[in-house]
This record gives structure tokens, sequence and C-alpha cells, in this order.
């Protein structure tokens, strides 16, 4: 499958946590980073999402904001 969005990081998923209509799960991508996306438990369910599996996220934003702590 090709996406327009450019950014895509490949990981593995390390946890799965399903609550009664939306489901957590974390992918970890690499360096110590763990990316966590919420979606819907159907999802997780009709893709066959599971601990271990390689997937691509795919982070699409109309805003991504930044901050600085105050020195």
């Amino acid at each position: 499958m090709e996406l327009s969005a450019r950014n895509q990081i490949a990981g593995t998923i390390t946890a799965i946590e399903p609550g009664a209509v939306m489901a957590d799960v974390s992918v970890d991508i690499g360096n110590e980073t763990v990316l966590t996306s919420v979606i819907t438990r159907k999802s997780v369910e009709r893709l066959g999402l599971k601990v271990g599996d390689r997937v691509i996220v795919i982070i699409k934003a109309t805003e991504v904001m930044l901050g600085k702590p105050a020195e």
C-alpha cells in the first residue's frame, strides 16, 4: 500500500491495552523510543494486531507543537 503521508516510521508492537471501545497500541521505533497510538478496538481486531508484529506508524497531523522549558 502506497500512501502520500511522509511521516512513516517502522516499529514493533510491544503492548496492546484494549479498553471497551479504544485500545492503546505501543510501538517500539528504536533508540529507546516508544510511540503509543490510540485506535479503536475493532481496528486492532480487523488488522489482527498482536505484540511482536512489525508495523508502520503513520503520523498525519495538521499541527505539531514544540515547547521549550524556561531556563
